[in-house]
């Protein structure tokens, strides 16, 4: 996976500038610009791209990079779906692998407002209105359900339905769709709140919380690595049907956008994006849903 695969004189000519001129410029300027800009080519070419250095691709993502997402906490490694998404976005736009550069950004971090070190952050960062107010969001990457953890001997392994985890003692990460999705199954309690999936996960080991909400492939990784003992009871959708998105992240009004719109959309429609889940993170399709 780390070896990439991965304009006259006339008016006519004129207008046909225009149009290129315009493919890369802010979505808010053009709502039609990713549909008109070209992975690659143009204004979305290597040479004109906006990127922070020249020649370079620069992808941010935090520390430690979990699997499925990367593996070996290495993002420059190419496996996991995560970095093969980001190399398979740079080969579209032109990049070779060795001229993506990885940097560290917290995840609570990804999405405060201001000028950014990045050109994009992959870090599973669900898109959402209120962050879409300080950033902004490539078309998705990925829709991933919910999932609730527990473990194999709780009362609630066995459950079949979000109503049978009403009495529960939830847990989350903070600043997570997974914390606001608690809300769909209106626990008789507050859920508990942790800076990380990690906290989370050890509060459930040590008995805290009886079960944890997180995002399926997550989940998957926690059940594997780091919660002895512990088991997915199922998964399910947000209240509006459906499921949570992932985009690449962005500065605010950056001009990359459309060039990375662009990508995602071509990954997608080439099956790219596809293969790389079936790979990575095809185990998904195994768990049952909460009704």
């Amino acid at each position: 996976m780390r070896s990439p695969r991965i304009l006259g004189l006339s008016a006519a000519a004129g207008v046909l500038v225009l149009v290129l001129a315009s493919a890369c410029s802010p979505a808010d300027d053009n709502d039609n610009d990713s549909a008109s800009a070209t992975p690659g080519e143009g204004e979305c070419s290597v040479d004109s791209l906006p990127v922070k250095n020249d020649g370079t691709l620069t992808i941010a993502t935090d520390d430690p990079a979990f699997e499925p997402w990367f593996a070996d906490n290495d993002p420059s490694n190419g496996e996991g779906y995560e970095s093969a998404v980001a190399y398979a976005v740079a080969e579209e736009l032109g990049f070779a692998a060795e001229d993506v550069e990885w940097i560290v950004v917290p995840f609570n971090s990804s999405y405060q407002p201001g000028a950014k070190d990045f050109d994009f952050d992959i870090n599973q960062i669900s898109i959402s209105e209120d962050r879409e107010q300080a950033v902004d969001f490539s078309e998705p990457y990925y829709s991933a359900a919910q999932a609730i953890l527990t473990l194999e001997d709780s009362d609630f392994a066995g459950a079949t339905s979000l109503e049978e985890f009403a009495d529960a003692r939830l847990g989350a990460q903070i600043g997570t769709t997974s914390l606001t999705a608690i809300d769909q199954i209106d626990p008789s309690t507050a859920p508990l709140v942790y800076d990380d999936t990690v906290k989370a996960a050890q509060a459930l080991e040590n008995g805290q919380v009886d079960a944890i909400v997180a995002d399926l492939p997550s989940a998957f990784y926690l059940t594997a690595a780091e919660i002895e003992g512990s088991t997915i009871a199922g998964q399910f959708q947000p209240e509006t049907g459906d499921s949570e998105e992932f985009g690449l992240l962005m500065e605010k009004d950056s001009e990359l956008k459309p060039c990375l719109d662009a990508a995602v959309s071509e990954l997608k429609d080439n099956g790219t994006l596809d293969d790389i889940e079936t790979q990575w993170l095809s185990e998904s399709a195994d768990v049952p849903e909460l009704q």
